[in-house]
């Protein structure tokens, strides 16, 4: 809804209550005009207008400009017509012109459509006119045009403040809604096509040969389309869980294993269509190997499907960095713990470590494997991501979601299926 609708009921309502307004005084100064009869065809006809036109004002598209003129026409005729009904002695005295404050209405309608600037032009017209009626500048008659300057004026800034609001707010909804897909697509390129060619470029190398340039090219279209997943995106901000944390994410990165395969986001089954219950040690048991060792709750550690899948490819990624800068020889240890409140995973290796300041360095050079698929996919789940590390005594890495968030995430899912 518009940010300006609630004015425009409120002017429908005012313009009834006006009416009734007006029509009271015409009854209780009936015996008091000189020709009673012009002030009830007059009353009459403004009542007819005012039936006939109730949905014209009830938003900015019914709302013309043609309408906007015909009744500032009807309230301009009225004041006119006040001095040929009523006695001078009356007006001199300050009597209200026919329709009253129903005037203000007509003004309030140019001032909501068209803002400040046409509010401003339609009070002077009605200025004008009370002038012309009353014969001279009466301060009464000064005071009350003044009101209705100043009240169709402010009325009209208003409104249009709230439509630059109502513009910002709706740009920057969509640039959220923008930014948030490009980190998944990007988070989704890093995890697949950008390790790829980091493997063919590292395999060709070792080759050598005409595997040697193939592994070339593939390097230099890894760089640019790193470079191009990198542009434009927001970078995500640091908080103080991860404030400087680990980009070890691997620009070259390796793939989880030997032979390219990697666990799937989330078994196959009911639970990835409805969005129902994951057990989350079911998606992390596959990384378990030689090498690396996996710790977890005799319980099934249950959660939405989208959020464990997103989950368990963050660990994903985190041992994708191990393999990379702690080398195919190193050892790693997957703890999954299930809290009260929370879903705790610790991914630990016994790897060389990171020196300080190399995980902002690797952010600015476009390589986004924390950015985006660690830190970017705890953002979007409401949870956070920790590492802990320290030159020559490896580096571990926490990632918490709380249930709560969880929770907000699948009804999230829901409502947008």
């Amino acid at each position: 809804m518009s940010v300006e609708q609630p004015l425009w009921r409120a002017l429908t309502v005012y313009r009834v209550l006006t009416l009734l307004y007006a029509l009271g005084l015409c009854v209780y100064s009936y015996d008091d005009y000189d020709h009673p009869l012009g002030a009830v065809v007059y009353m009459a006809v403004l009542t007819l207008w005012t039936a006939l036109t109730f949905r014209m004002v009830c938003s900015a598209e019914r709302c013309t400009r043609r309408f906007l003129v015909g009744d500032l026409g009807i309230a301009v005729a009225g004041i006119l017509l006040t001095p040929l009904v009523d006695n001078h002695d009356r007006i001199a005295d300050g009597t209200p012109t026919l329709p009253s404050i129903w005037t203000m209405g007509a003004v309030l309608g140019f001032a909501i459509k068209g803002g400040w600037r046409w509010g401003a032009w339609a009070s002077a017209v009605v200025c004008a006119a009370n002038v012309i009626e009353r014969g001279r500048f009466a301060q009464d008659t000064i005071h009350m045009l003044m009101l209705v300057w100043v009240a169709s004026v402010a009325i009209g800034y208003v409104v249009e403040v709230a439509r630059a609001s109502e513009r910002t707010l709706a740009r920057a909804l969509r640039i959220e809604a923008a930014t948030r897909e490009r980190e998944r697509l990007a988070r989704d390129i890093h995890d697949s096509v950008l390790q790829v060619l980091a493997m063919v470029q590292r395999r060709g190398a070792e080759i050598g040969g005409e595997a040697a340039e193939l592994g070339r090219m593939a390097g230099e279209q890894e760089v640019a389309l790193r470079t191009l997943v990198s542009t434009g995106l927001v970078t995500p901000p640091r908080g103080a869980d991860g404030a400087g944390g680990p980009d070890t994410a691997p620009d070259l990165g390796g793939l989880p294993d030997a032979s390219g395969a990697s666990a799937p986001p989330c078994p196959p089954g009911p639970e990835r269509s409805d969005g129902g219950p994951c057990d989350l040690r079911a998606l992390l048991a596959p990384h378990a190997g030689s090498r690396v060792t996996f710790s977890e709750p005799g319980a099934p550690v249950l959660l939405p499907a989208g959020v464990a899948g997103e989950l368990a490819a963050a660990v994903g990624a985190a041992l994708d960095n191990v393999r990379v800068h702690a080398g195919e020889d190193a050892s790693a240890w997957i703890l999954l713990e299930d809290e009260p409140d929370a879903v705790m995973v610790t991914v630990r290796d016994d790897g060389p470590g990171i020196p300080e300041g190399r995980l902002a360095d690797a952010e600015a050079e476009g390589r986004l494997g924390v950015a985006l698929s660690i830190r970017g996919r705890l953002r979007d789940l409401g949870g956070t991501a920790e590492w802990i590390s320290a030159p020559g005594q490896g580096t571990e890495v926490e990632l918490t979601v709380p249930k709560a968030s969880a929770k907000k995430a699948k009804q999230k899912g829901e409502a947008a299926r």
